[in-house]
């Protein structure tokens, strides 16, 4: 079958869902998406909606049969549907196995781990007592995470010392959920690769990312990274080696620490086009979401070459109530200001709700125009 011929079903309705159609609608492709919310960022580009839950089998199965390759936007899906779709020869990239091992944070570690890819120490834990136990030995502070279901911050708890454990254990459920510790790295930056991996093996990587978090929640990218150029390397080779463990087909984001003394480890592994990719809509050649598409379908890849330094902000709800954008207007006055938002009616606090991308000359006058953007674009909540 000729590649732009193939029909593509997306699990996940969301923005990274939206992004994804948008790019495979450039080649004329059809796609099916399934989400439990009719109106999800999807709905309005996609050929046709299926609104079920992501654990609903038989709406996974309604899927496979309308289409030719299934891909996802968001990892924490049902599993065995999947498996079950495979084994009756339907195609989903990245791989159901891979996704089952990068779905739960203990197993992906383990297996990073088993291929001598540098990571934190970690520990699976049942309880207080095991926590404390663990701290002996990786000492305080600590990290406390659920091991399956949390992103954005959400399923992790510090821990600075030995009275915040019973605090941390039971803010993540006291037991309700699995749980795991991993040792604090002391980390001078927390940066990322955006990988791809085509169904032939062909890899591609785009250039080292630096991330902010504000409250665990990514905040801001600015490319290049101001690190070494033997830092990047490193970590350029780590990301391809990760690529080849889970051996995806399609994009992944690789979240690594970088320590002052230059050692370097991943901190996760999403299976999917990632957050701090965004910036490669504007900044380089050919985006993240287009690769994905390329790659699900056997098509070569773009450039992953960047274009201009470029920096990418996220655009969280500032309040609850209908979505409504300010500043819009002052911030397109300068013509290298790029706002995407990811149509959710609904501003909460703290939701994602669109970001926004500034490219300049210099990575230093891109990150004064996002710092004095900041203060003008935002997402609030009108009263009723």
């Amino acid at each position: 079958m000729d590649a732009t011929q193939k029909k593509i079903g997306i699990i996940g309705g969301g923005q990274l869902g939206k992004m994804m159609i948008l790019e495979a609608k450039r080649l004329g492709f059809y796609v099916v998406t399934l989400d439990p919310a009719p109106d999800c960022p999807s709905h309005s580009i996609s050929d046709k909606l299926i609104v079920a839950g992501f654990d609903d089998a038989e709406a996974c199965y309604g899927l496979a049969g309308q289409v030719d390759v299934i891909t996802y936007e968001y990892e924490h899906i049902n599993v065995r549907a999947l498996e079950a779709l495979e084994r009756k020869g339907h195609t989903i990239y990245p791989s159901v196995a891979s996704l089952k091992v990068i779905q739960n944070k203990y197993s992906q570690k383990e297996a990073l781990q088993s291929h001598n890819i540098p990571v934190p120490r970690f520990a699976k834990v049942s309880g207080v007592d095991e926590i404390r136990e663990i701290s002996k030995a990786f000492g305080y502070p600590l990290m406390l995470k659920t091991t399956t279901g949390g992103y954005d911050g959400k399923g992790n708890a510090p821990i600075q010392n030995e009275a915040g454990a019973e605090t941390a254990y039971r803010q993540l459920g006291g037991g309700a959920k699995e749980l795991m510790v991993e040792e604090f790295v002391p980390f001078e930056k927390e940066i990322s690769i955006i990988a791809c991996r085509g169904i032939d093996g062909t890899r591609a990587a785009y250039p080292v990312a630096e991330n902010t978090h504000k409250n665990s929640t990514w905040d801001t990218t600015t490319v290049p990274a101001a690190i070494s150029g033997a830092a990047a390397q490193k970590a350029s080779r780590i990301a391809g080696q990760v690529m080849d463990v889970f051996e995806g087909v399609g994009t992944m984001g690789i979240e690594l620490f970088l320590t002052a003394a230059g050692e370097i480890s991943v901190n996760e592994v999403a299976p999917r086009p990632h957050n701090s990719g965004h910036y490669t809509i504007e900044g380089c050649f050919a985006n993240q979401f287009e690769n994905h598409i390329r790659a699900i379908v056997g098509l070569p890849f773009g450039s992953t070459g960047l274009r201009s330094p470029t920096v990418m902000v996220n655009l969280l709800g500032e309040s609850d109530g209908p979505a409504r954008l300010l500043g819009l207007e002052e911030a397109y006055l300068d013509p290298n200001v790029h706002v995407h938002l990811y149509g959710k009616r609904e501003s909460k606090i703290g939701r994602k709700m669109g970001h926004f991308t500034v490219i300049g000359d210099s990575l230093d006058g891109a990150v004064d125009k996002a710092r004095e953007l900041q203060k003008m674009i935002r997402i609030v909540g009108e009263k009723q």
